[in-house]
């Protein structure tokens, strides 16, 4: 018994050993680096349970998406001082994750990845003034990013995303930038109100061209009415005109100046042989008047 309790003892104590030692475990996003003795194997290893030698060692490389912050600074173009601080997102390849063990280690990002971001970074905004730097944070973004993806693509390391969060700039260039906007906005709401006053003054001025041309259109048809009234009553006149001289007649005009007389002699009858009443002719003979005049 004590023999079998001795054996079963030894049994566990090499299961356990067995367990710890020939036994790796590598998690869900990872890739397991395999070496022996500290050699690297030619060999990769994915997520799971895996059986290995007492003697070799797993390495886990992260696959997943990483960010890391970094904070720098550079000059602009026109030597001002920056203070940057932003972020990078990236990840490595399964499938080079071992020749990136082999070359850099697993301390790849401060190695390889931080001091070539660094570089570009600073090179990137040696091409903008200080004042463009703030107006073209994302064109920034995606230089540097672009930059930086062409050096670590051999590394199979994957660069996704570049972000600038913060520029800083000092007081001195930040005071001058607060006096130019202040400025610019001044002159812009002048531009303003001035084009506002021109829009007012053009606008009363053409309410006066077009109350002047209503004015002047309600003259013209009250003259075009008044010249046809005219029109209309000359026409009418000379229409009645004419008619009248149409009817008139030796008889007619003769009774109209008997109807018009008042019955008074004229004072005085210039000329020889005139008579008093000139427009009297009763139709009588010569004979008859005579014989009248003889017996008055």
């Amino acid at each position: 018994m004590k023999k079998g309790l001795i054996i079963v003892i030894v049994l566990g104590v090499a299961a356990i050993f067995v367990a710890f030692t020939c036994t790796a475990t590598v998690e869900t996003g990872y890739t397991g680096i395999v070496t022996t003795f500290g050699r690297v194997e030619d060999v990769t290893l994915e997520a799971g349970l895996h059986l290995k030698s007492p003697f070799q060692r797993i390495i886990a490389m992260d696959n997943r998406e990483q960010k890391s912050s970094f904070t720098t600074e550079a000059f602009s173009s026109d030597i001002q001082q920056v203070n940057i601080t932003g972020s990078i997102n990236y990840a490595i390849n399964k499938s080079t994750a071992m020749t990136l063990f082999k070359e850099v280690g697993t301390d790849y990002f401060n190695k390889l990845v931080y001091p070539r971001m660094l570089e570009i970074t600073k090179g990137v905004f040696s091409k903008y003034t200080a004042e463009n730097l703030v107006a073209n944070r994302q064109v920034l973004s995606e230089s540097i990013r672009d930059g930086l993806h062409t050096e670590l693509e051999n590394y199979g390391i994957h660069v996704i995303s570049i972000s600038i969060e913060n520029l800083d700039f000092t007081d001195a260039f930040t005071d001058a930038v607060e006096a130019k906007q202040v400025a610019a906005q001044k002159k812009l709401q002048a531009e303003i109100e001035q084009t506002q006053l021109t829009m007012e003054t053009q606008q009363q001025a053409e309410r006066q061209r077009i109350n002047a041309e209503a004015s002047a259109n309600v003259a013209k048809i009250n003259a075009d009415a008044d010249a046809y009234a005219v029109k209309v009553r000359s026409e009418a006149e000379a229409e009645a005109n004419k008619l009248i001289a149409e009817s008139l007649t030796p008889a007619l005009i003769e009774f109209n100046q008997v109807h018009a007389w008042n019955g008074q002699l004229p004072a005085y009858v210039a000329g020889e042989g005139a008579s008093a009443l000139p427009i009297l002719n009763l139709g009588l003979t010569e004979d008859q008047g005579t014989d009248s005049s003889a017996s008055k």
